[in-house]
This record gives C-alpha cells, sequence and structure tokens, in this order.
C-alpha cells in the first residue's frame, strides 16, 4: 500500500517540462511500478502485448477459465504461493494431456496463462484464464492438427482432469508441510483431517468454462490487453469517497440485464482489506506460458507451426488494441510548442519554484 499511496506523488520525485514558446510549466511525478498498482500498468501492458503480437498464429483462438471451488480458495489466501503455483500447474497439465490425447486432439497444444484472484466485489475468487490456439502440432511434427470447427474440448472432460490434479497436488503439499492454517482452519494441519476436507471436493463438479473462439488477431490482443496487467480494482471504477466509505461500480454475474450492474459501498477498512487479499507473493509470476509456448523452446515452436500451416493469408491492418505510449517530446497542452526537461528532482524532494521568463516582444499584445 505504501508504494501505491506515494505513486505520482513528491515522495519518489519527478520532473520539470517547460515549453520553449509559452513557458508553460508541467510537473510530473514518478510511478511507483509496482505490479499492483491501478496507475502503472499502461506501460508494461503495451510492451507486452507487442511481443504476444509478433507471436500470434493464424488460427482461431479459444478463451478457457479454470476456477478453485470456494472451500480452496480459503485456504488459498494464507497459502498463496503454494495452491496458486498448483493452480496453474494442474490447469495447464490438464489442458496439454487432454489436448494430446488422441481421442480429444491428439497434438502438441500451447497455453497463455493469467491468474486472476478477484470477483467483482473484490472478493477472494482464485482463477485462470487461458488463450489456446485451436490445434497443435502431430505427435511426430510433421503436421499441424485443427480442432473441430468453433470447438475445443469437453468441458466436462477437462473438470475432472483438473479436480483430480489439482487434489493431487493439495494432497502431496500438505503431506510435505508445505501448507499453513490458521483460525477456523486450524484443524486441517491434521493429515486425517484435510483427508477429510477433500473427499467431498473430489466428487463435487468443479467449474471449468470454454468460451466461443475468438473472431480474430484483433480480439484476442484486446482480450490480452484487458486481462494481462489488469489489478483487482481499476480506477475508473472507483465512484466516490467520503472519508469514511468508498462506493465503486461491480457487476453481479449471478443477473442479467440492468440489474447486473450497480454499485457496492464499504466502509474504507473492508475496502482496503479486501483489495489486499490480490497482493501476490514476492517474484510470483501471475503470466505463464506452456506447451509451444514455454519460454524455453518458443521460438522454435513457433516457427515449426507458421511452417506447418502454410504462407499465411494477406493480413488486415490491425487495430490498436492499447493506446500508444506517449512519445518523448510530449507538445505542450497550451499551444502545442516543443516541451524540454528543465528540471529533475529526487525523492521527497520539491521542485522549484518556476516561474515564467519575460514575454517575448512579439506576444506582446500592450
Amino acid at each position: 500500500m505504501s508504494a501505491i499511496e506515494a505513486c505520482r506523488t513528491a515522495a519518489l520525485g519527478g520532473h520539470v517540462m517547460r515549453c520553449q514558446d509559452c513557458a508553460h510549466i508541467d510537473i510530473a511525478y514518478n510511478s511507483c511500478r509496482n505490479r499492483h498498482c491501478p496507475k502503472c500498468q499502461a506501460a508494461a501492458a503495451y510492451e507486452w502485448l507487442e511481443a504476444r503480437r509478433a507471436e500470434l498464429l493464424p488460427v482461431p483462438y479459444y478463451h478457457v477459465v479454470f476456477t478453485l471451488p470456494a472451500q480452496i480458495a480459503d485456504i488459498a489466501y494464507t497459502n498463496k504461493a503454494v495452491i496458486y503455483d498448483a493452480l496453474f500447474k494442474a490447469a495447464s497439465e490438464t489442458l496439454l494431456t487432454i489436448g494430446a490425447d488422441p481421442k480429444h486432439l491428439g497434438a502438441k497444444i500451447g497455453v497463455t496463462m493469467v491468474l486472476h484472484s478477484w470477483g467483482s466485489a473484490l472478493t477472494h475468487h482464485p482463477h485462470v484464464h487461458c488463450v489456446v490456439p485451436g490445434g497443435g502440432i502431430s505427435p511426430d511434427g510433421q503436421r499441424w492438427i485443427s480442432c473441430k470447427p468453433r470447438f475445443f474440448v469437453f468441458v466436462g472432460v477437462l473438470s475432472q482432469l483438473f479436480r483430480r490434479l489439482m487434489c493431487q497436488r493439495l494432497a502431496a503439499a500438505h503431506a510435505q508441510g508445505a501448507l499453513q492454517f490458521f483460525g477456523d482452519n486450524a484443524a486441517l494441519h491434521d493429515a486425517e483431517a484435510f483427508r477429510a476436507f477433500l473427499k467431498p471436493l473430489r466428487r463435487t463438479k468443479w467449474v471449468v468454462y470454454a468460451k466461443r473462439p475468438f473472431a480474430g488477431p484483433d480480439q484476442v490482443l484486446s482480450y490480452l490487453a484487458r486481462y494481462t496487467h489488469r489489478v483487482a480494482i481499476a480506477n475508473s471504477r472507483l465512484v466516490a469517497f467520503d472519508g469514511a466509505r468508498v462506493r465503486f461500480k461491480w457487476k453481479d454475474y449471478r443477473r442479467d440485464g440492468k440489474a447486473r450492474y450497480g454499485v457496492m459501498t464499504l466502509d474504507v477498512h473492508e475496502f482496503i482489506r479486501r483489495f489486499l487479499l490480490h497482493v501476490l507473493p514476492d517474484g510470483f509470476h501471475r503470466i505463464r506460458h506452456y506447451g509451444l509456448f514455454a519460454n524455453a523452446n518458443r521460438v522454435e515452436n513457433l516457427a515449426k507451426a507458421r511452417a506447418l500451416l502454410g504462407p499465411p493469408k494477406e493480413p488486415a491492418p490491425m487495430q490498436d488494441t492499447v493506446p500508444a505510449q506517449p512519445t518523448p517530446s510530449t507538445p505542450c497542452p497550451c499551444c502545442g510548442g516543443r516541451m524540454i526537461l528543465v528540471e529533475i528532482f529526487e525523492y521527497g524532494a520539491t521542485p522549484k519554484a518556476w516561474s515564467p521568463p519575460p514575454t517575448p516582444h512579439w506576444c506582446d499584445t500592450s
């Protein structure tokens, strides 16, 4: 929270720009660059998306979501690194295993996965969004195998395998002493109690959701732009703050139509508590790539996939999915003139009292 509070304030230093023509002064404070800050993700998202734009294959892409049951989400809060990592591995193994199964696709596929831990009301709701190409490379590496049009695989098959793999990983983590339990869950330290905790979860239906395929590369990038570098709540959703309560927009997915959208009011301490539920452990990677997209062999795999898919069709001009980064010489907001750097001030310092120079004789209106 301290990084976000200090973001774009004098506490982090900054610089002063002055217009060469009208002497307009702009003071800009440095950003915190914390990955949980809603104001500091635009540049990182832009760079990441440009890299993904170059890696898109000329095939349909699918969107699959794996969600943890509420009971596991409850213990995930105090075991984020272990359970979130298990979520990534179980979901990726599910997709790669089903994709490689000749009964379904019989090919090596690629997956890009993004972790989200929140719902619209800022409650704890861990899930991973997966972007999967509609096909993969055959086991012998000699051809590209496409999935059925507008269909990837049955979500029921994904759900069952994901449930089994996730429960296996949780049981292994508990046996290794990697899980910690507090409060109402303290009794789960006992091995027998944890087995009893998992038993009903092995029989319930786990939520795996597969959306319709994206319409094209623009839609894939638009989706990635919205999801990859998103934080728990964007500034655009904040409505009001009166010193004691925060009001923000939220969406109730259980309702339809206009009733789905509303404004929630929370005590400021509860709002901050919910926001902090979604702070990730230091060094934890919330965007990961598997299969054909794994970092170790991504370049070679993509080159082979493109060769098997044949020469690409003439691409249509792609629309920008994120705003272009500002150029170093941002024009003056008053006259459009050239802004120049006149001062850099350090952390905790304040800029000098800048006053405009004498008005040039050609601007004198007296």
